[in-house]
């Protein structure tokens, strides 16, 4: 009896599908999304062309000018080397609007490329989202607009980050005093969070404001409960105060600072509870009851008047002087999980879609998408009480 398939029959199967696959993609060839590639592993043209025989910068840089498409096997050696699928190259149907700024903070100091692969790791995060409410139902996205078409004055006051910061907690349904979880909050409002290695030094979070589905980046490089927590509250001041053509402005940045510490810290709350002078045993009090750091405490009081500027000098000289700038005391545990994105896995798991075929069908590379959801497959039995 002759036997058919096997091994190599498998194999032969196994390549003309890749082959056909790559002939789709080359047919409908979106010259963005090498770029989008290539900043995801961070290599330049030159990097790449060395990588790829056959393959020159000229010839990457026409391609990602749209001047002329790569054929089908010169995009399958560039998928292997970026380690991408054939079909991330393609045209998306539902990307007809162009990918809005980052609110990076430190925007001077962080490099072109560290932004660039952060960007890329965002729009990583929006598609594999966008594929799953193909299969599942996210919040509505629900943020109060408080800025207007503009965004806040340059000239707004004090007074104003009070007013809008307690707008937002009351939309939000935070309740008086210390905010429970604030990545949770923002999730409910139907802003998609995830917490990635970054890998860049400067860049401890940052947001993209997509019309249809905002993302906030945490970084997981550092793992301080107090300063993510901030990182949250300080992009949600960028998505509901500001506008893309302010992305990357310093005015920006203060602004949303300034909005984090009230939403965190409301005056009215925390005033009469902040010390005139560094005592402290109560500020390590007021930061294991609020879960925000000395620092912030410290500073929140100078704006507020309770604590006067040399005063708040001369306290930030103890913290130094005390290696607390860098570790502070009073850990206050692991920062806040997203929650949403593993809800979301969990729910499309239920209707018999698994991650890799999520990954597969938004023509998203495996190995990214699992690092993303890292903490959401953990194999061991979740305690739901």
């Amino acid at each position: 009896m002759k036997r058919v398939g096997g091994r190599r029959g498998a194999r032969k199967a196994s390549i003309d599908v890749s082959t056909a696959e790559a002939r789709q993609a080359a047919l409908v060839f979106d010259p963005s999304r090498l770029t989008t590639a290539r900043e995801l592993r961070e290599m330049s043209q030159v990097e790449l062309a060395r990588t790829v025989t056959g393959l020159t910068a000229a010839s990457i840089s026409q391609f990602e000018r749209g001047h002329t498409n790569p054929s089908a096997a010169t995009l399958q050696k560039v998928s292997a080397a970026l380690g991408v699928p054939v079909q991330f190259f393609q045209r998306r149907s539902h990307a007809t609007a162009p990918v809005p700024d980052p609110y990076f903070r430190s925007l001077r100091s962080t490099s072109a490329a560290d932004r660039r692969r952060s960007r890329a790791l965002a729009g990583l995060v929006h598609e594999f989202v966008a594929e799953i409410e193909n299969h599942v139902t996210l919040p509505d996205l629900d943020l109060p607009d408080l800025a207007g078409p503009s965004g806040v004055d340059e000239h707004a006051g004090f007074e104003m980050f009070e007013t809008l910061a307690a707008r937002a907690r009351g939309h939000l349904g935070v309740l008086p005093g210390p905010v429970g979880n604030v990545v949770q909050h923002i999730e409910r409002a139907g802003v998609v969070t995830a917490r990635l290695r970054v890998g860049a030094d400067k860049i401890d979070a940052f947001s993209v404001p997509y019309r249809d589905r905002p993302v906030v980046i945490l970084g997981s490089d550092k793992g301080l409960r107090d300063r993510s927590r901030f990182d949250a509250a300080h992009e949600l001041g960028h998505l509901l105060l500001h506008r893309p053509d302010q992305a990357g402005t310093r005015l920006a940045e203060n602004q949303a600072h300034r909005f984090a510490a009230a939403f965190l810290l409301p005056r009215t709350e925390i005033e009469p509870l902040l010390p005139t002078r560094p005592d402290w045993r109560v500020l390590l009090e007021l930061k294991q009851t609020w879960h925000v750091s000395l620092g912030a405490l410290l500073h929140r009081a100078k704006s507020l008047g309770v604590m006067s500027e040399q005063t708040y000098v001369q306290a930030l000289k103890v913290m130094s002087a005390r290696g607390w700038r860098k570790n502070e005391p009073a850990d206050l545990g692991p920062p806040e999980s997203p929650l949403l994105l593993p809800a979301a896995v969990r729910a499309t798991a239920s209707q018999g879609v698994t991650v890799e075929e999520l990954a597969q069908r938004a023509g998203l590379p495996l190995a990214e998408v699992l690092r993303l959801l890292e903490p959401s497959l953990d194999p061991r039995p979740r305690v739901v009480f």
